[in-house]
């Protein structure tokens, strides 16, 4: 596994370096994957949807089209993050779809793109042709190394996402950016596992240097996403403003 601080900083580099070739899609963690118009076919509540790997897709009862893709953290499920942050997606009538990754992590944390971002994409496209999305409230979300993962494909898809949420990232991948989605990062002062200097800090100043807007909300605490904060950043999703120090 490539080390987690020689990560953040390719990452980093690429960000400053940011090219908009679609060229090498399939390398650069490129999904093709896009929201299409029509009606809702599927009932609020939770829903598998029957692909080859486990990916649950829930619907909030007053759903108007705010959408994220939620990436679980090492050792996660995807019904686990569901339940962890429903009430507070709930609250925002967000609708959340949570894949499930090949291994015990994403396959990307390793340092390459493989099954896992193929998976994604057919998640996304089954979501897509059962339900309605705005593509302006359109996130891609995580915690820990799911955050990671996210906020690296937010990075290189906002031509799809809108808005990426990324709880106790750890580093960014390598990928040029595409297009120019909003950020919101959230971290513990206190994280034993992701420091927050060597994690969220750095990665919000760089991201801004690149010109991201970046919203960073820290809190007292360690590697969590505290209820209050997890509500903040799906109503930064819903209405599309946050402070941006």
């Amino acid at each position: 596994m490539i080390d987690r601080r020689a990560l953040l900083k390719l990452g980093l580099a690429a960000v400053a370096g940011a090219c908009t070739s679609t060229e090498g899609r399939n390398g650069l963690g490129r999904l093709t994957a896009r929201p299409r118009a029509g009606k809702a076919t599927l009932s609020p509540g939770l829903h598998s949807l029957n692909l080859d790997r486990e990916a649950l897709l829930h619907i909030p009862p007053n759903h108007r089209g705010a959408f994220a893709l939620l990436l679980h953290g090492a050792g996660g499920r995807p019904e686990r993050i569901i339940q962890r942050l429903q009430d507070e997606a709930d609250a925002s009538a967000v609708a959340l779809l949570a894949p499930k990754s090949k291994g015990q992590t994403w396959d990307a944390i390793g340092g390459s793109i493989g099954s896992d971002l193929l998976f994604i994409d057919d998640a996304l496209r089954a979501a897509f042709a059962q339900f309605s999305v705005d593509p302006a409230r359109l996130a891609i979300a995580g915690f820990s190394d799911g955050a990671s993962y996210a906020i690296s494909l937010g990075v290189a898809n906002g031509d799809l996402f809108s808005h990426v949420i990324g709880f106790s990232p750890g580093f960014l991948m390598p990928f040029p950016r595409i297009g120019r989605a909003k950020f919101f990062l959230s971290h513990g002062t206190g994280d034993p596992i992701l420091p927050i200097d060597h994690a969220s800090r750095e990665i919000a100043r760089e991201l801004r240097s690149a010109g991201f807007s970046v919203a960073l909300r820290e809190f007292q605490g360690e590697h969590t996403i505290p209820p209050e904060v997890a509500r903040e950043a799906f109503e930064w999703l819903v209405v599309k403003s946050f402070s941006n120090p």
